[in-house]
């Protein structure tokens, strides 16, 4: 959960200096949950962006507030806190997460919760580096694997399990009891019937409707959701 600011020998409050990982469309969302959250309560100063090569940013990236590439990080690592990854692929939230996390062991992976969401914190298990988004409504007994994203307008429902990095796109429903193995990609406005399983790495592809499991790295696209024929 969205973890309060660090409190001095004096007893103040101080903020959490943040960065997040990425520069794009997704890295300004979560740099808006930040905004919402600092509204509620003072908890982070968001210090900008890390990017893979500045020299690559293109015109859908921020071009203000770029701090550098992971050098910068190397270089500075008493200027940081905290980070978060503002990236909307399954696979690399959950390599990034996992690498950075190794080199650079001091630093936090807060769960970034907006406070428009609707989440059951008393009965849900919020793994570091999660991202929840406005207007999401998540209920009872929900497991957050770390580094998982629920876009905005999402709905998960009562003791589904969200594996490691998967990303949730905005207005898909999870019914109960779903399991969504590691790296999973649900895309925008995608059912998922109750207690089925989604294997690792699987796609389920935008406004697709589930109605069995589906393998390990498969991708499955319409109504109901059937698997893309490998060629």
């Amino acid at each position: 959960m969205a973890d309060g600011g660090n409190t001095s020998q004096d007893g103040r409050t101080s903020l959490k200096r943040i960065a997040i990982l990425g520069a794009g469309g997704q890295a300004r969302e979560v740099a808006w949950i930040i905004r919402d959250i600092n509204r509620e309560r003072p908890t982070y100063d968001f210090l900008g962006y890390i990017v893979a090569d500045v020299n690559t940013l293109g015109v859908n990236d921020s071009q203000e507030y770029v701090l550098g590439d992971e050098s910068w990080l190397i270089a500075n690592p008493n200027k940081v806190d905290c980070l978060a990854i503002g990236i909307g692929s399954p696979e690399i939230r959950s390599r990034i997460g996992n690498r950075l996390s190794m080199e650079f062991p001091a630093l936090e992976w807060p769960a970034l919760i907006h406070p428009r969401s609707i989440v059951d914190r008393e009965t849900c298990h919020i793994g570091p580096g999660v991202l929840i988004c406005a207007g999401a409504t998540c209920t009872t007994n929900i497991r957050f694997e770390p580094f998982a994203l629920i876009n905005f307008g999402c709905t998960v429902g009562h003791d589904v399990n969200i594996g490691k990095g998967c990303v949730v796109n905005p207005g898909a429903n999870i019914s109960g009891g779903v399991v969504l193995e590691e790296c999973v990609l649900v895309g925008t406005g995608a059912q998922v019937l109750q207690y089925l399983r989604i294997g690792k790495g699987a796609r389920v592809g935008a406004g697709a409707v589930v109605i069995g499991d589906v393998g390990p790295g498969s991708t499955v696209v319409g109504v109901p959701a059937k698997p893309i024929s490998r060629t």
